[in-house]
């Protein structure tokens, strides 16, 4: 049984991203429902923006330890590319993150379905919004291959950030921290970049969304306000995106970071315990803090393994984990976010 559920198994980490990803849906689909459709006085803008990024730090909080918490296939693309993170786990990964973002989405189409109706009974482009995005959303005049570019930049943002905040040689924010400030860039991309395309930053967040608006009575839901086909575009460019954002900070900030290891930390920084993931995505756990930056978590000061710390053990292949950093291990597949 332990086997079964252990946190290695493909399985339970579908599991972990499937109910992170639809987490993350029934808050953001959900605020846009309820401004949209629900008329005045029931928020804007702002709040839509802060409930998508509390969707991200709800929905990381709820993977990380499992999973890592991508809940984006372009997050997840760009660690397999740059992190580590095993291909071989991409597919299932990306299939449990789509499965997730459908499954919430069909909740909150049947939650709203009256009040959905009530505001557009020909259920149109006025509120397919709701679901998935479109250039300018709907009523500005963008172009398909604007929403493209806005798509690119912001999803670059995205994944840049998210390697940012999640590189151990990076001082990063402490791990339970970490999913609160990945909402919060959500939070930011939102109020920053959510004139042009509506800010999917996430081909899960709009396909399985899209998907479920489609079977529930949206026929116009695969186009545009222009009538040309728009689905792949909040797929492609997130994914190009990621690989731009993850390249520059691999580029710029990652391969440079562990030439600082020798470097005394910085004042009050000096007694956390980390474990330590250069930018290639490799753990660095044998190595204490005064050579490379940090201690590894597992073993006590005298040395050996501390049998207290959760899966320290010669037959746990997660070994290392430090019980603060969700996601956290030899290969960490970083918390993702995202939206």
């Amino acid at each position: 049984m332990r086997g079964i559920l252990s946190r290695q198994n493909i399985a339970v980490q579908m599991i972990a991203e499937f109910l992170g990803t639809m987490i993350l849906i029934l808050f953001g689909i959900g605020v846009v429902a309820q401004v949209v459709a629900g008329g005045s006085g029931l928020g804007d803008h702002d709040s839509i923006a802060w409930a998508w990024g509390l969707g991200v730090v709800l929905g990381v909080y709820t993977a990380a330890r499992i999973s890592g918490a991508h809940l984006n296939p372009a997050v997840t693309i760009a660690l397999a590319t740059f992190r580590k993170f095993p291909w071989k786990s991409v597919v299932p990964y990306i299939f449990a993150q789509l499965l997730g973002a459908f499954c919430g989405a069909l909740l909150v189409r049947w939650a709203y379905n009256s009040v959905l109706h009530n505001a557009d009974p020909g259920l149109t482009a006025k509120t397919q919004t709701v679901f998935s995005t479109l250039p300018g959303n709907g009523t500005l005049p963008v172009s398909l291959w604007g929403g493209f570019l806005d798509q690119v930049i912001g999803t670059a943002i995205l994944v840049f950030l998210i390697f940012v905040l999640t590189d151990r040689l990076n001082d990063p924010p402490l791990s339970n921290l970490t999913p609160f400030i990945v909402g919060l860039v959500v939070v930011a991309i939102g109020m920053a970049w959510g004139t042009n395309a509506g800010y999917a930053i996430n081909p899960a967040r709009d396909f399985g969304p899209r998907l479920a608006s489609y079977i529930t009575g949206y026929g116009t839901a695969w186009r545009d306000q222009y009538n040309q086909l728009y689905w792949w575009v909040p797929i492609a460019a997130p994914i190009i995106g990621g690989l731009i954002g993850g390249l520059i900070y691999v580029t710029l900030i990652g391969r440079v970071l562990p030439f600082l290891q020798g470097e005394a930390p910085p004042a009050g920084r000096g007694g956390e315990v980390e474990t330590p993931v250069d930018a290639s995505g490799e753990a660095q756990t044998d190595t204490p803090r005064g050579q490379r930056g940090y201690i590894d978590p597992t073993q006590r000061r005298g040395g050996g393994t501390d049998p207290r710390m959760p899966g320290a053990g010669p037959d746990d292949p997660g070994m290392g984990r430090d019980p603060r950093d969700p996601g956290s291990g030899p290969i960490d597949p970083g918390p993702g976010p995202n939206r």
